[in-house]
């Protein structure tokens, strides 16, 4: 006559106490793994806000994609008899109900003249708006030589209705683009610049603009 296993009592307790020590280890990955995922997420959102402000940050830097430089005066070795011509773009993004365009279309400097041009804006709207210029230039190569000492595009504007701006660009073509062998047979540069619509401008005395009056070049 066969016999039946036996279990002892402390095997039973050992045994109850495995399946409950599985259950909770089980929970307590499943919260470390939540945990980690979490974490990845928040780590990404972070990344994609942070990823703007490097991405402009980088394009000042380098001049990359054609975005311009930020100069402080007029360059130390001055102008050299190599000419260069300018041209002037000016866009709208839709939703901003301005008129945006240049006084001249095209002028033609030295390198390393400074030079100060004006855009015209009107505000078409019975309402105050307010809008951030974008800007950079062509070829996207030549952006890391082109100098904007003022320039409307720093600060976010705010027209008053049916307001009327001149806003002027202090500018210069850094000389050592004459280095760069590469540039050689470069005869042209566009300067091309986009209002985009601003949401909620900062709050700041219409008159902020005054300072932007026609000065003459520098």
């Amino acid at each position: 006559m066969g016999h039946e296993p036996t279990i002892s009592r402390d095997q039973s307790r050992t045994a109850a106490k495995g399946r409950r020590g599985g259950r909770f280890s089980g929970l307590g990955r499943d919260a470390l793994v939540a945990s980690i995922c979490g974490g990845v997420v928040a780590l990404m959102v972070g990344a994609s806000y942070a990823a703007v402000p490097f991405y402009n940050w980088f394009c000042r830097a380098t001049g990359f994609n054609g975005t311009t430089q930020v100069a402080t005066s007029a360059p130390a070795n001055g102008p050299i008899a190599r000419k260069i011509s300018v041209r002037f773009d000016s866009n709208v993004a839709p939703g901003l109900p301005w008129k945006f365009e240049p006084e001249q279309s095209e002028i033609e400097v030295n390198i390393g003249q400074v030079v100060t041009v004006f855009y015209t804006v009107t505000n078409q709207a019975a309402r105050t708006t307010a809008g951030q210029a974008a800007y950079n230039v062509a070829p996207l190569t030549v952006g890391s030589y082109f100098q904007k000492i003022n320039c409307f595009c720093f600060t976010e504007q705010t027209m008053a209705p049916g307001e009327k701006r001149e806003m002027p660009v202090v500018f210069y073509v850094d000389p050592s683009i004459a280095e760069d062998h590469e540039n050689d047979g470069l005869n042209t540069i566009t300067l091309s610049y986009t209002f985009y619509p601003v949401k909620d401008p900062v709050v700041k005395p219409l008159a902020a603009g005054e300072n932007d009056k026609r000065k003459g070049n520098l």
